[in-house]
């Protein structure tokens, strides 16, 4: 692996509290695990990044050699690497993870505002 994928994976680590790194990106998610990570994230409320790797074959292995997970997506929060949302489901579903979230970004998720539409009569 070279040192400077090494080192571009390490800032875009730093530089965000939750990174996907997946094939697409939020706005056109280019397979399903990716998408399903997407909508995960999109529940829970906190900002993050999604970067597409599918057609940079090199980062993609310096990924999978640095993080010993050999598929997509790879989700990173606070600088550590914590699999996919076959890992993340079950942090969410025991609270582990909304404690994780909550430490990291300092406070629990802003609330979404919610929208209705309703027909005047």
């Amino acid at each position: 692996m070279s040192q400077d994928l090494q080192t571009e994976i390490g800032r875009e680590v730093d530089e965000n509290k939750i990174l996907v790194y997946g094939k697409g990106t939020k706005d056109a998610p280019r397979c399903g695990f990716t998408l399903e990570t997407i909508e995960f994230f999109n529940r829970l409320g906190y900002p993050y990044e999604v970067i597409d790797v599918l057609e940079n074959v090199p980062k993609r292995e310096a990924l999978s050699q640095m993080t010993e997970w050999p598929t997509l997506p790879k989700v990173f929060i606070g600088g550590t690497f914590y699999g996919d949302t076959d890992v993340l489901g079950p942090m969410a579903e025991n609270g582990e993870l909304q404690q994780l979230l909550a430490k990291t970004f300092g406070g629990p998720a802003r609330e979404k505002p919610t929208i209705s539409i309703r027909k005047s009569v």
